[in-house]
This record gives C-alpha cells, sequence and structure tokens, in this order.
C-alpha cells in the first residue's frame, strides 16, 4: 500500500516516503504523543492478511526491540490500524554508507559495524541483509545498523533496476528453501537457499568492508543473476584493495569471504578483535637468531614417516584397494643439512597434504623449507633463519614458527614473516580454522593469540596437585575447539597427554600417561580416530 503525506495511520502522520522494497514501505512520520519524529515500516500488502506471518512479524519485533544496542536502530513498538500491521522505529539521520573511504574511517565504521552485529548475535539475531544500504552514518560519525532481523521473515519479489541495490528478495523457492537477501551480499549458502547461520553476516560484513576499502562491491554483476554467480564461484579482485592497506585487514576481509562457511570467522566478535589490533602486528623484518647446529638422522626418518603418512590419507579417502606400504623418501635441499635435534624441528605436513615444511641449515644458517610433495625441489623462505616448531594453517597457506623469541607466521606464496606476539622459550603452536594459535611457553600453561597477532592469553591451567611445570605440545583436534597436550610434571609419572578445550568451562581430560607429544591421526573407513603418541621425541 502508499501512503501519501498529511494521511493518518493510527495517532501517526505520514510526512515523506523514505523508502520502498518488497518488504514493505518506509515512511518519515510524526508522533504527536511524544512530539517526535518516528520512521514507520508497513507490512506488504501481500503478507498483511497471512496471520502467520503477521504472527512471525511481531515475533520478531519483539526479539528486536531486546536489541539494546547505540549501533542498532531502536524499534518502538508493533502496531495496527485497523487491518494494517505497521512497526514504530527509531529515525535514523545521516548518510548511506558509501565507499571508497579512507583506510582509518574505513576502519572505524568497520569496528563499530562489527559490535552492533556482535551485540544482535548474542541475543540470537541474525540480520540476513547486511547492505551498506542499510546502514547508517550519523553526522557525529556513528553507525547506525537498520532493518535488523527482518529479512528472515518475508519473501520478497526482484524488482527492476540496479540489481546491487535490489531490496530484500526472493529469486527461487525449492526444497531446501528460500533464497532471502540482497544478491550482490548474500553469502554463498544464502544464494543456494541453505539453511543459515550468524557465518552469513560475517560473508555479508566482509562484503561492507571490502567495498569500503575498494570503492566497488566484491561480488557485482549486470544482473541479479550475475551476482549470485559471482558470489557462488568467483574470487573478488583483491588487487582493487589499496597497497596501503594493513596486513590485519586483508587477513580480515579473507576469513569473511571464504566461501566455505566452516572456514569463516566463527564470530564476528573475532573480527572486532583484529580491528582493534594496533599497527604492530604488521609484517616486520625477520630478526637473526644464534646458529644451531647438531643434526641427527632421525630427523629425516620423520620426514619420511610423515610423508608416508600424508600419502596414506589420500589413498585411504579412494575406494578400497589392496592394502600396500608406502616409502617415501625426502633428501636435504643440496649444501644443506635436515634439521637439528629434538621434536622442534619435526617437518610438518600441510591440512591439504600437498605440503612439506622442515627446517635445514645452509651455509651457518638454519631456515624453513617447504617442498611440494609432487615435485623433487625445495623452496627456501627468506626471513626465517633459526626457525623452529613450524605448523601450517588450516587452509595450508601460512607457516607458523618460532624465531629469535616470537612467534610469526609467514605466506609461503612470498612476502616477509609477520611477527604476532612475544613467544621465549617455547614447545610448538597448533593453529584451528577460527583463527585461533595455541602455543607453549616453557613453565606456563598454553597460551592463545589471534593469527592476526595481539597479546597472548592463557588457555589452560598447571595443576599444583600433580606439580605440572609445562603445558607443550599442542595439537587441535578436527573443528577446532578441542586439542590434545601433554602436562608436564616435576614428577614424570605425573606427566600425561590431555585434552583441552577454548571453551573455559570445559576441564582438562587425561588421555594417557607419559610426558612425550602425541598427534591426532584421522579414521579411516570404518576405522576409530588414533592419538599417537610420539615416544622418544622429547
Amino acid at each position: 500500500m502508499s501512503l501519501t503525506s498529511g494521511s493518518k495511520l493510527g495517532p501517526y502522520e505520514i510526512l515523506a516516503l523514505l523508502g520502498a522494497g518488497g518488504m514493505g514501505e518506509v515512511y518519515r512520520a510524526s508522533d504527536p504523543r511524544l512530539d517526535r519524529e518516528v520512521a514507520i515500516k508497513v507490512l506488504p500488502q501481500a503478507f498483511a492478511r497471512d496471520p502467520q506471518r503477521v504472527a512471525r512479524f511481531e515475533r520478531e519485533a519483539r526479539v528486536l526491540a531486546s536489541l539494546n544496542h547505540p549501533g542498532i536502530a531502536a524499534i518502538y513498538g508493533f502496531e495496527r490500524a485497523g487491518e494494517i500491521p505497521f512497526l514504530v522505529m527509531e529515525l535514523v539521520k545521516g548518510e548511506t554508507l558509501r565507499g571508497p573511504l579512507p583506510l582509518e574511517e574505513a576502519a572505524g565504521i568497520a569496528r563499530q559495524l562489527a559490535e552492533a552485529v556482535e551485540a544482535a548475535h548474542e541475543k540470537g539475531v541474525v540480520h540476513r541483509d547486511l547492505k551498506p544500504a542499510n546502514i547508517k552514518i550519523t553526522p557525529e560519525g556513528k553507525v547506525k545498523v537498520l532493518d535488523f532481523g527482518l529479512a528472515k521473515a518475508f519473501l520478497d519479489e526482484a524488482r527492476e533496476g540496479d540489481p546491487a541495490h535490489s531490496p530484500t528478495l526472493s529469486l527461487a523457492a525449492t526444497r531446501a528453501g528460500t533464497i532471502l537477501g540482497t544478491a550482490a551480499y548474500m553469502s554463498p549458502e544464502q544464494a543456494r537457499g541453505r539453511p543459515l547461520d550468524r557465518r552469513t553476516d560475517i560473508w555479508s560484513f566482509g562484503a561492507v568492508l571490502y567495498e569500503m576499502l575498494a570503492g566497488k562491491q566484491a561480488f557485482g554483476g549486470d544482473d541479479v543473476t550475475d551476482s549470485l554467480a559471482a558470489v557462488v564461484r568467483a574470487e573478488p579482485d583483491w588487487s582493487a584493495i589499496p597497497a596501503a592497506a594493513p596486513e590485519r585487514l586483508r587477513y580480515l576481509l579473507r576469513r569473511c569471504l571464504t566461501k566455505d562457511p566452516r572456514e569463516r570467522l566463527r564470530d564476528i566478535g573475532e573480527a572486532r578483535v583484529i580491528l582493534n589490533e594496533p599497527d604492530r602486528s604488521l609484517p616486520v623484518a625477520a630478526q637473526t637468531a644464534p646458529r644451531q647446529s647438531v643434526v641427527l638422522p632421525w630427523v629425516a626418518a620423520a620426514a619420511a614417516l610423515l610423508v608416508a603418512a600424508a600419502l596414506a590419507v589420500a589413498l585411504f579417502r579412494r575406494p578400497p584397494v589392496e592394502a600396500q606400504t608406502v616409502r617415501f623418501a625426502v633428501p636435504a635441499p643440496e649444501k644443506t643439512t635436515i634439521g637439528t635435534t629434538g621434536p622442534h624441528n619435526v617437518p610438518a605436513i600441510s591440512p591439504d597434504g600437498r605440503r612439506l615444511a622442515f627446517a635445514a641449515l645452509s651455509g651457518g644458517r638454519q631456515m624453513l623449507w617447504v617442498r611440494q610433495l609432487d615435485s623433487l625441489a625445495a623452496q627456501a623462505l627468506p626471513g626465517t633463519e633459526a626457525a623452529t616448531y613450524p605448523f601450517w594453517s588450516p587452509d595450508s597457506r601460512f607457516i607458523g614458527f618460532f624465531a629469535a623469541g616470537k612467534l610469526k607466521k609467514i605466506d609461503i606464496s612470498g612476502g616477509p614473516p609477520q611477527t604476532l606476539c612475544d613467544a621465549g622459550r617455547h614447545g610448538g603452536g597448533t593453529w584451528n580454522r577460527d583463527g585461533a594459535i595455541v602455543f607453549s611457553l616453557d613453565g606456563k600453561p598454553l597460551q592463545r593469540v589471534s593469527a592476526a597477532g595481539g597479546v597472548p592469553g592463557e588457555v589452560t591451567a598447571l595443576d599444583a596437585s600433580r606439580q605440572e611445570h609445562t603445558h607443550a605440545y599442542p595439537w587441535f583436534l578436527p573443528y577446532g575447539r578441542r586439542f590434545l597436550y601433554t602436562a608436564l610434571s616435576n614428577q614424570r609419572e605425573k606427566s600425561g597427554v590431555y585434552v583441552g578445550s577454548l571453551d573455559s568451562r570445559s576441564a582438562p581430560r587425561l588421555l594417557l600417561a607419559g610426558n612425550t607429544p602425541a598427534v591426532y591421526a584421522p579414521a579411516r573407513n570404518g576405522e576409530r580416530a588414533t592419538c599417537c603418541s610420539c615416544e622418544g621425541a622429547s
């Protein structure tokens, strides 16, 4: 329905039309009872006589009324004028979000936006239509998010015009579900009509941040179909991000805009943490540590064992075949010697099973090397002098390592290493798909730090009753919330391998006795997963 200026809707006087779309029409109106201006959203006429739609609309209004946050436009009430249901909302003055913006301004707006979305997620509300058109910047520079939660209550019809700014729309109703959202900002799972959770807002947040930085949409197209195809299959033009953008912003964008929701940030609060990090988390020049030079042949044997395990995993994914033993040797690169004594230089297989990272000595310097398993050549990673305890990121793009009293990471495709935090004497690290790194420090519980860098915090607690002095050798289990670690005690018989959790409410569980590292071996078809103790490694 359409209302004209001067008409009445209950006690409210309509002043002007603010916007229209498939979800209804929004008007600026006067509230004579409180002498203020408000925004009125009228339910689409097609839904106004549907009791289920109206009841769901009313339930949504009650939930949204609980979102008491300065970054979310307030809802004042759900009312009716005859048979017409409508929402009464805060009238937000200001400009709709547009890009490109200066880096500092874009980061500040993104930080406010993340805080607002986080507040909604904590109440169980998912926006599902986060886009620049639903974000306003007030004259005071404050972010206000509009239309929270309404998109999940309605079906819309596409309208003619610019698909990038199309209203919340439904393009397909299938047995799998109904597509809701705005084409250029939909998550891939949203575009496919699959069940959604808060990770769909994280994707849309990434698309908005990209637009603030690049000045164009991450997934634009000539029409709605093109936009949806780009969302599902294409990558953003990463070269459009300003060269001066700090690494933490680039990392955040990639973690938000990964198409597999399992690899995306798990919580929008992580985006807020990354955005709050100071610029000291940017790449820095590598520091050189003293030479380490004692070499033992068991390290090369361990490399062969790990490579064989990786090849076996690949074979187990295929239909069962006759069992066979796989042996594979990795010779040291020319004029180098692999590794030094101890578990801190055991080679590391990438999660995708395609690469091996190991430390090798050349010309008196120990550095990390990476070898593709389908290649005979290995490549040195400059800037990794004196590196120990290499471990991979879940996407196999980065290697974490320790050097010169720091925890660092390096992109295997090139570039200098990035210092994440101080690390002192250490005992290994592990990296989950949510961007959390758990690592060991001598004489302390396990520490947790963001893969973007920051100040670490304790994630386990030493048990004084067992005379524990260090927690070491962490190893994330599947899904990335729980991890194996070894609790080292002053009394050897009290040492053991435990299962810990990032959830502070979960108590650690003893898995097996001993003071050696343990790793997790994925299950083969028909078999149980295995925890392998690395006897003698310590």
